[in-house]
């Protein structure tokens, strides 16, 4: 059962296999701070390893703002040995074995547009506003932010979005297939995303990690490999009659009855 943790700017609250992740930094537009980056960071792990959760959904506090990237001026006074955890936070979104689902509730800047862009799927009210505005600010993301940008929406369209630093509705991201869909009126990002996530929680939920690793492997090579393999071991050591009629043929001293592999 999942243990609510203290956190200083999230708030983690699960319920019927799903854990609602917010941003609680609606003051400051939900930017991204070192603490913020590593909380984010843990609270996804102890969702990745608590087996009564299914699902993760990713949001920002308020109804104006999802997360506008990070705070420029606390980047400048970290040193290289401390700095913001983003891309482990990236990376931990796109390899756990569980989805994440973004329910994006306002404007969606910066790291805040990457941080949807890299979860499984990704939901906006009708007012929602998607935008990278790096190189106005002196700033990039020349890895998962441009990346995977390319992925969803197409080279020529993710320059776009990188050069030329426009504001983008909801429904333009959605025709750009920048998001899966944009709510009814009236509908909060985050009712949907539960509702999305009740849905995923009726699949097979291994035959899901397996599908989420292995689009994750695509990128990743072999730490994508290694997850999968890794899995499909779990799988055979806890539930496989092959594992079991080997390990006994083995203990026993001879060899094994192949027949029983496949009962």
């Amino acid at each position: 059962m999942y243990k609510p943790m203290n956190y200083e700017e999230i708030i983690v609250e699960a319920s019927d296999g799903v854990a609602v992740i917010t941003i609680n930094r609606p003051e400051h537009a939900n930017k991204l701070t070192f603490t913020t980056a590593k909380e984010l960071y843990d609270a996804l792990r102890a969702v990745r390893e608590d087996p009564t959760l299914d699902v993760a959904i990713l949001t920002g506090a308020g109804d104006k703002f999802f997360c506008i990237g990070g705070e420029h001026e606390e980047l400048e006074r970290l040193d290289y040995s401390n700095v913001m955890p983003v891309v482990d936070l990236y990376e931990m979104i796109d390899t756990m074995p569980k989805p994440v689902i973004a329910a994006v509730n306002g404007f969606a800047v910066g790291g805040g547009n990457v941080l949807q862009v890299v979860c499984d799927l990704s939901v906006a009210v009708p007012g929602a506003i998607f935008r990278q505005v790096g190189p106005m600010v002196g700033s990039f993301d020349a890895g998962y932010g441009t990346w995977y940008l390319e992925e969803l929406i197409g080279r020529r369209r993710a320059k776009e979005f990188w050069y030329l630093n426009r504001k983008y509705t909801a429904q333009q991201a959605l025709d750009f297939g920048l998001i899966n869909e944009v709510c009814e009126e009236g509908v909060s990002a985050l009712d949907r995303a539960k509702e999305i996530a009740a849905e995923i929680r009726r699949r097979g939920p291994f035959a899901i990690a397996s599908l989420k690793t292995a689009f994750s492997g695509r990128h990743t090579g072999v730490v994508g490999q290694a997850r999968l393999a890794h899995d499909l071991l779990l799988t055979a050591y806890r539930g496989g009659q092959e594992s079991k009629e080997i390990s006994a043929s083995f203990d026993e001293r001879r060899d094994p009855d192949r027949d029983k592999f496949y009962r």
